[in-house]
């Protein structure tokens, strides 16, 4: 005699399916969110960093600087209360942070401390190297940038990838030397940087023929000394360093806990802000105390600090759901982007080396995004391989059946 033992399921009501198709729809639009987050908040960097470098070869004043970070700090704020929705929760994070849980704000300040550091060792070699040279040598920070994401993010590259970083670090250096040849003003003014700092360069170009690329700090020509190339180099490769070690270090600040994107922000114009004041004091004290703080600041500069600061958000919302080294492929292309619209709007002459450049670029970017890192076959086959096996005596010890067996069983 045989006996059926039936183990089917009862069919779902029609109130289950459709909690489960909205179950399924709210995640579904919860996982595609961070990814939509990672391209609009690249493309937005590259539009607003083009803009930025447009706009800051006439804002040429320091003192913007610590302006940046205080705009900065403001819309964060806002920001973060929107978030928040409730007023006494706002206040009581922020104490939180500040107060009690002072520490965890203390690791968002050594970023601000490295950039200060950093910035100083940018003057130092500046002084040291001809201008070509550390533009050409400073691009190295792109390449450090990717060696601390492997070593302290354990981030996996493709050798494909590796060559894109080359390519992209030889592209940046072209088009930044090209530009600099007919360069009349030069800045260092980076997202990633809270201090950049701004000087002129007397040489006697055409109005027309200037430059719009982001360049580094050049000291005046009246004002030369003897130079120490070994020195310059040893400094601005210190600095490429620094950079690379700061922005991985923030990335996983910002990945490595669930505190708001908008209070890491709070965090790091805080602590930025005074260093910001200490390194106006050292370099620009005495024109300050003589002409004022605004002295300088015009529509031009104003509007160059509210884009750095956007920046400045953009640019943790892009290491918070892309990557430094995707930020790097970003500022890059806005790079080239900010020269042709330089070519176009202002009537500037391209050079044969701008163009390879730019080729550069964009092979890089596009090498970079389709040969990411993939397990060999193999591995991948034996990783899947030994999963099921475990899966399958988790099954057995817990005196489980095989999903086919559940619908029915027949006994003897």
């Amino acid at each position: 005699m045989q006996t059926v033992v039936s183990t089917e399921k009862n069919e779902p009501t029609e109130e289950e399916e459709g909690h489960g198709l909205l179950n399924h729809s709210q995640n579904r639009r919860e996982s595609i969110r961070p990814i939509l987050l990672k391209y609009v908040s690249l493309l937005v960097l590259v539009l607003q960093n083009a803009c930025h470098v447009l706009v800051t070869r006439y804002a040429m004043t320091r003192v913007a600087i610590l302006f940046n970070e205080l705009v900065k700090l403001c819309v964060s704020l806002i920001l973060f209360f929107i978030s928040t929705n409730d007023l006494c929760k706002f206040f009581k994070i922020l104490y939180h942070h500040f107060g009690p849980n002072c520490l965890d704000t203390l690791k968002v300040g050594v970023p601000a401390v490295i950039y200060l550091v950093q910035n100083l060792l940018i003057f130092l070699a500046i002084e040291n190297l001809e201008t070509g040279t550390y533009m050409v040598t400073y691009q190295l920070k792109i390449l450090t940038t990717a060696f601390f994401a492997v070593l302290i993010l354990k981030r996996k590259l493709s050798i494909t990838q590796w060559v894109a970083l080359f390519i992209l670090v030889a592209g940046v250096a072209l088009v930044q030397y090209c530009t600099r040849e007919n360069a009349c003003e030069f800045s260092l003014l980076t997202p990633d940087d809270p201090f950049p700092t701004t000087a002129t360069v007397s040489t006697p170009q055409n109005e027309s023929t200037k430059s719009v690329g982001p360049s580094p700090i050049v000291p005046s020509n009246t004002q030369k000394k003897m130079q120490n190339p070994v020195l310059g180099l040893v400094y601005v490769l210190i600095a490429c360093f620094l950079s690379g070690f700061a922005g991985i270090y923030f990335e996983k600040i910002l990945k490595g806990s669930e505190v708001s994107i908008w209070l890491r922000n709070i965090q790091l114009s805080s602590l930025s802000i005074p260093f910001g004041i200490l390194f106006i004091a050292v370099k620009e004290g005495s024109d300050v105390l003589e002409k004022g703080v605004l002295h300088g600041f015009d529509s031009v500069v104003w509007i160059s600090v509210l884009l750095q600061a956007i920046g400045g958000l953009v640019v943790a919302v892009v290491i918070k759901y892309a990557d430094n080294i995707l930020k790097a492929f970003a500022t890059s292309v806005s790079i080239v982007v900010a020269t042709v619209a330089s070519i176009l709007l202002l009537g500037t002459e391209p050079k044969l080396m701008f163009f390879l450049g730019a080729t550069f670029v964009i092979i890089a970017v596009v090498f970079y995004g389709v040969f990411p890192y993939r397990e060999k076959e193999g591995i991948a086959r034996e990783k899947g391989g030994k999963r099921n096996s475990e899966e399958m005596q988790v099954i057995v010890s817990s005196g489980g059946a095989p999903e086919k067996q559940r619908k029915g069983r027949t006994t003897q």
